[in-house]
């Protein structure tokens, strides 16, 4: 049993009038230099290493002691589908700052994914998921469009890479959303303003609770992170509850379909 992905947090942003195509940002902030070398530090730290160990080692594919797990290549950023885009704000850029992502390779070629993000000063590793698609699609993206922002638009598992008007697909999940030769910026926002705009916060759809799960108490999160640590052997060190992650404001992808961001680790090769 691998240990999933966490839950996203809430939508933050409420709906407002769609603002003209021109407004919207080109690109999403960029994570810089230091960021990226601390969250590699964080990923490559003795801790985390253990529980890698333990992490490839859950189902016997190989000996807890040799996994010996080693974090290959930087840290990515790695962007969401932003809310504030989705309601249409002016100057919202298409995606917004989720985690960093370090790929983690063992020994018998296993690779997985760790979620770092900033709590305070420090960075902190949050959540493992099996494969590397972070740093696969972050550079399929570079060399798609040079430049652009890499995101996911988690709720349908679709990543794109966006830069000026325009948006092009980089998994078949994003073809069948927008097509293989892409879209305009203008148009991606129109698309997924009809798909999510009517279930942003104080919606029938977020009372509903169907919305991510946005009534889960700290302690709820807290039991299912040590519950996906112990089915990994260990228990929740260095991993941190998500709730104070998202109490922090740390991770705000959209929140409309928790499950959604599982697909992918059960798709088989996972190319993009």
């Amino acid at each position: 049993m691998k240990l999933t992905r966490l839950a996203p947090a809430a939508l933050a942003a409420a709906l407002i009038p769609l603002a003209a195509p021109h407004a919207f940002a080109d690109q999403a902030p960029l994570a810089s230099a230091e960021s990226k070398a601390a969250a590699h530090r964080a990923a490559s730290a003795p801790a985390t290493l253990d529980t890698l160990s333990r992490f490839f080692a859950r189902d016997g594919k190989v000996a807890l002691k040799a996994a010996a797990p080693h974090i290959e290549g930087d840290a990515v950023p790695v962007y969401a589908l932003s809310p504030q885009f989705v309601a249409g704000k002016a100057g919202a850029p298409v995606a917004q700052l989720e985690y960093l992502a370090s790929t983690a390779v063992s020994s018998d070629g296993q690779k997985a994914s760790l979620w770092t993000v900033q709590q305070g000063s420090a960075w902190t590793v949050v959540n493992i998921a099996t494969g590397d698609d972070e740093s696969r699609y972050a550079a399929a993206g570079a060399a798609k469009l040079p430049g652009g922002t890499v995101f996911q638009e988690p709720q349908i598992n679709a990543w794109y890479v966006e830069k000026g008007d325009k948006v092009l697909p980089l998994d078949e999940d994003a073809v069948k959303a927008i097509g293989a030769n892409g879209t305009t910026l203008a148009a991606y926002q129109k698309r997924v303003s009809k798909a999510y705009g009517d279930k942003l916060p104080g919606s029938a759809y977020d009372r509903s609770g169907k919305a991510g799960g946005y009534a889960e108490t700290a302690e709820e999160t807290r039991a299912q992170a040590a519950q996906a640590a112990a089915a990994a052997g260990g228990d929740t060190t260095p991993l941190t509850a998500v709730s104070a992650v998202a109490g922090a404001g740390a991770v705000l992808a959209l929140g409309l379909l928790g499950t959604a961001a599982l697909r992918r680790r059960r798709r088989p090769g996972g190319q993009a």
